[in-house]
Formats: structure tokens, sequence, C-alpha cells
């Protein structure tokens, strides 16, 4: 079957609407279960030379049902990265998040409530090569070290758990049900000679998985969908001419530097042997001067010694 390709921001977008389908994703990446969801999409405008074009943030305000059975409201935060650097606007969003507050039901004015964030990452990180990452908070006992297993709100207001999906490392090796959810994203699957498509086997989806199969699958015939791919793929190619251009400034940058550097240590070393010379003219001024002081005495002795002779020889 073929199915529209979700790492682009469009399709995650027309995936993540579907209200269904994004209870079933997050309660499977969460392995909690979730009652009730409502989309808070956040977007943002932005220009590059030749286009502009917008990125979507999504948020959900959710009621989960923990394994203890209580129930808690949180928000599910959901960001898409295809570069590294986007480390940095994760950080500033974040902390947008914690200024807000959100609607809680009986409640009169906005609180601050948990976050979760989910990241997708279209690159591998460094020294971590799991696909799916729980970053999960612990309470504990300082101590006795004792796990505490209540939960506070100033804690939970403050602290967040997250889960980092890292897409190039989805393969054919599905350990878990959220493995192989999770292989709607697999890039291996790519169609020949179009990336926009990947060809999946529906009956490998878990009967419960397959209905996002197929939701994909009618991505696929959405004409407004592909061309908005394709603008994807030209807002890609100038990001990463961009980013060539500025990693080749900063080498020319760099470059420069080294050269500034190795002029400053030619200058440094030159000023030293000026230094050693000066040293070696002071010292010599001081032997001078030392044999001028000798020559004085020996001057004044003989000049005695001549004066003596004198008076001696007037004596007789």
């Amino acid at each position: 079957m073929r199915i529209a390709n979700p790492i682009y921001d469009v399709v995650f977008k027309y995936l993540m609407q579907n209200n269904e389908i994004a209870i079933l994703i997050l309660s499977t990446i969460l392995e909690e279960e979730i009652l009730s969801l409502e989309l808070l999409p956040q977007e943002t405008a932005m220009a590059l030379e030749k286009h502009t074009f917008t990125v979507y943030r999504l948020d959900f305000a959710a009621r989960i049902k923990t394994a203890g059975g209580e129930e808690r409201h949180v928000v599910i935060e959901i960001q898409k990265a295809k570069f590294a650097a986007d480390i940095m606007r994760f950080r500033r969003y974040l902390g947008e998040q914690y200024k807000k507050g959100f609607p809680v039901a009986g409640e009169k004015v906005p609180k601050a409530i948990p976050i979760i964030s989910i990241y997708f990452l279209g690159y591998r990180l460094d020294q971590v090569d799991a696909p799916v990452i729980k970053v999960l908070r612990r309470y504990y006992d300082a101590a006795t070290g004792e796990e505490i297993p209540t939960r506070e709100e100033f804690i939970e207001s403050l602290t967040h758990d997250s889960f980092v999906i890292q897409i190039p490392q989805l393969g054919p090796e599905r350990r878990t049900t959220t493995e192989k959810l999770l292989a709607i994203f697999d890039q291996h699957r790519k169609a020949e000679g179009d990336g926009h498509i990947l060809d999946v086997d529906e009956a490998a989806y878990p009967e419960a998985c397959r209905k996002v199969v197929r939701w994909l699958n009618g991505a696929v015939s959405e004409p407004d969908i592909r061309r908005t791919m394709e603008v994807e793929d030209e807002i890609l190619a100038e990001l990463e001419d961009m980013e060539r251009r500025m990693a080749g400034k900063d080498k020319a940058i760099e470059e420069k530097d080294k050269v500034i550097e190795e002029k400053d240590h030619v200058i440094e070393e030159k000023d030293q042997v000026i230094e050693e010379k000066d040293q070696v003219i002071e010292e010599k001024d001081q032997v001078i001067e030392e044999k001028d002081q000798v020559i004085e005495e020996k001057d004044r002795e003989l000049a005695e010694k001549d004066r003596l002779l004198a008076e001696l020889g007037g004596s007789r």
C-alpha cells in the first residue's frame, strides 16, 4: 500500500488533525489511556529568500488516565526537527509554554499544568541509537534514596517528561507496539524515485494501527498535500543551501582568525626578539659602564701615584 510520507509537515498535520488517530498515536507513545484530546494548533509564518512558509507546532490539551486509575490534565506538545540546530527553537518554545496557562474544566482561571514533550527528529543523535527514548521523571527522598510515589503540583508544573523519536533509527526491527506504529515514519520505505510516498505492507501493522495506514493512504490522492510537499522540498533545499553558505562563511572566518592568530604569533616572536636584543644592548651598556668605572678608577690611582711621586721629588 502507498501512503503519504508523514515526515513532511503537511502530512503530519493532516495525520494529527484526525482526533481519533491522534489519540491512538499519542496513547501508544505515552503508554497511557487518553480520555479526551483537544488540538491547540500553533503556527508561525517565516520568510526565506524565495518562500514564506508556516511552521506548525502541535499542542494538545489532554485528559489522561494513569496506571493507578487517577485522571490528570496535561499539555502534550509535539515538535518535528530536520536539523540539529532546532534545539534552540525547542528551548524557546518550551519556555513560552511554561509562561502560559491553560483552561481546565471546572477552573475559573487558566492554570499551569504539566507538559509532556514529544520530539520527532529527522536526524540521528550522537550517542543514543534507540529509535524511541523515554525521559521520565522520578521523585526520590534525598536522604534515603527511596522513590516517592506521590506527585506534587508544584513539581509537576516546573518539570516535564519527554519522548524523543529518532526517525532515521526506525527500521525493520519493531520490538514494541510503539515501534510498530511508528513504522509509518520509516524512511527506508520510500517509493523509488518519489520521496513523498512510502510503500508499506498494511498486514505488518497491528489491527488497531491499520486505520493510521489507511488514513495516510487517503492523503496520497490529495493534490494540495502533494503540492505542499513539493514546496517543503524547495524550502528544505533553500535551508540547506543557507546552512552551507553559513558554514562556508564560518570556515572563512575561522581561516581568517587563524591567519590573524599566526600573524599575532609572529609579532609576538618579533617583540620577544626585540626584547632580547634590548636586553643584550642593556647588558653591553652595563659592561661598558663597568669598564668606564674601572678605567676611571685606574685614572684616579695613576693621578694619585703621580702626585705622590711629584711630592717625593720636591722634597729632595
